[in-house]
């Protein structure tokens, strides 16, 4: 008897067998397809990877089907990256070149070489509409498969290469948080990061005083002192009349004797040395 043939993929230079047998033959998830229908999918897939050799990984709406990702299918046309000093062409799918794909967004999913689950996201953030990238964060979230913390992290690692899409993804970030209420992600990581380096806990969500007959309200304020923190939110870019808005409420702050400090989501997903520094010496000073 003819022994099964596997696709043979290669990958930082040695060639590896891959198995055929998904996990979804056993039972743990058919993602909406008869799991023989998904068995011959992951082996197309696996032998166009196979066919184009080198640094080859299933990417875009592919990998987030491979993930498990609510609302994605395996299926042709299948996407797959490959480095951005390569060129090739596969009729019927979509070879994507990439320049930016590091060992840290990689990984193996039913035994298909393929793009990690955290960057698959922010990658769909440049095609996908809200409700569908909404999706993908929550399926990503809800299996294990990122967490906010690195998620935003990499969004803002990758926000300095000139990323596409990315303010499309905060905004989902931000309108998935509003949905859910409670604190922001923002708060909750600004709070982790001043317990870690041994700051005093700050109040969120404080009333400090009034502007335009207007209550003004601070996102932190430190218990006993006057320092206050406003954390800019997640766009990256703030329009004239927030700019305006925010240098009024400044300015009266400082009027009424406090000591506001402003941070950035960039500041707080970097974890910037220089945030708790300036925090430390405020509330030293």
């Amino acid at each position: 008897m003819a022994r099964p043939h596997h696709p043979r993929v290669v990958e930082d230079g040695q060639r590896h067998d891959v198995p055929l047998r998904s996990r979804d033959l056993s039972g743990i998830r058919t993602r909406g397809a008869s799991a023989l229908v998904h068995a011959r999918h992951l082996l197309e897939l696996l032998e166009l990877i196979a066919s184009i050799g080198g640094a080859c990984r299933a990417y875009g709406p592919t990998a987030a089907a491979l993930h498990g990702f609510e609302g994605f299918r395996l299926e042709p046309p299948f996407h797959v990256a490959i480095p951005h000093d390569r060129s090739v062409t596969r009729i019927g799918h979509v070879v994507d070149r990439c320049r930016d794909i590091v060992r840290l967004d990689t990984t193996i999913a039913d035994g298909v070489p393929t793009i990690s689950a955290t960057r698959t996201i922010i990658d769909l953030a440049s095609t996908e509409t809200a409700e569908r990238l909404a999706s993908a964060i929550d399926s990503a979230l809800r299996d294990g498969l990122t967490s906010e913390d690195f998620l935003h992290g990499r969004v803002v690692e990758l926000r300095r290469r000139g990323r596409a899409g990315l303010a499309r993804l905060v905004e989902v970030l931000e309108g998935n948080e509003i949905t859910r209420g409670g604190h922001s992600w923002l708060e909750r990581r600004f709070l982790q990061l001043t317990a870690q380096t041994g700051l005093p806990r700050p109040q969120t969500q404080q009333i400090v005083g009034r502007r335009n007959h207007r209550l003004i309200r601070v996102d932190c304020r430190f218990p006993g002192t006057n320092v206050v923190v406003e954390l800019l939110g997640y766009r990256f870019h703030r329009t004239v009349m927030q700019m305006q808005n925010d240098a009024e409420r400044m300015n009266r702050m400082i009027l009424d004797g406090l000591h506001p400090l402003q941070f950035t989501y960039i500041d707080v997903a970097s974890e910037s040395p220089t945030m708790m520094a300036s925090i430390r010496e405020a509330l030293i000073g």
